[in-house]
C-alpha cells in the first residue's frame, strides 16, 4: 500500500507563532477550509491546521530557535478534482492580497505533458513555504492506472 500524506511540521522563528497565530488560522481556514487548533506540544502551545477534520492529515506549527527558511520554491502540493476551483480559490487569496501584502501569489501557465495538463498556482502567507494549489487533467479523457479514492 502505498503511503499517505499524514502530516507535516513547520517551524517559525520563536515569536512567530505568538504574533501570527490567528492570522494563519483566518488566512488557511478562509482559503482552504482548515480548522485550527492549539496544541500543547515540546514545551510550548503549537497551532494545528488540520486539512480535513475526518482525517489525521494535518499541518504542525511550532517555534524553533532553529527554524524553517525556503526561500527557493519549496512547497507541499495541495491537489483538487476541478480547475474551476484552483481558479476559485486563487481569486480568493488575490482578494486577501488586496487586503494584506503578506500573501504571495505565483502564477503560471497550464503545464502540458502530451495528454496531461497541471493546472496550478503557488500561495504563501505567514509560513515558510509555499502551498502549491492544482489540478490534473486529462486532455484525452483517460484516467490515471492509479488514483486515489476517497469513500
Amino acid at each position: 500500500m502505498p503511503a499517505r500524506f499524514n502530516h507535516m511540521e513547520l517551524t517559525l522563528p520563536v515569536g512567530g507563532l505568538a504574533s501570527g497565530r490567528r492570522e494563519i488560522a483566518d488566512f488557511y481556514r478562509d482559503l482552504f477550509g482548515w480548522d485550527s487548533i492549539d496544541v500543547p506540544i515540546l514545551g510550548q502551545v503549537g497551532l494545528l491546521l488540520r486539512t480535513d477534520p475526518d482525517t489525521s492529515q494535518f499541518i504542525l506549527v511550532t517555534e524553533q530557535n532553529k527554524h524553517l527558511s525556503s526561500p527557493g520554491y519549496d512547497h507541499l502540493g495541495l491537489l483538487y478534482d476541478t480547475r474551476a476551483e484552483v481558479d476559485e480559490l486563487l481569486e480568493k487569496a488575490k482578494k486577501w492580497r488586496e487586503r494584506d501584502p503578506r500573501v504571495q501569489i505565483k502564477e503560471y501557465e497550464d503545464l502540458v505533458t502530451g495528454a496531461h495538463v497541471t493546472h496550478a498556482f503557488y500561495v504563501k502567507h505567514l509560513l515558510p513555504i509555499w502551498f502549491d494549489v492544482q489540478c490534473q487533467e486529462r486532455t484525452d479523457g483517460s484516467k490515471p492506472e492509479r488514483a486515489w479514492i476517497f469513500a
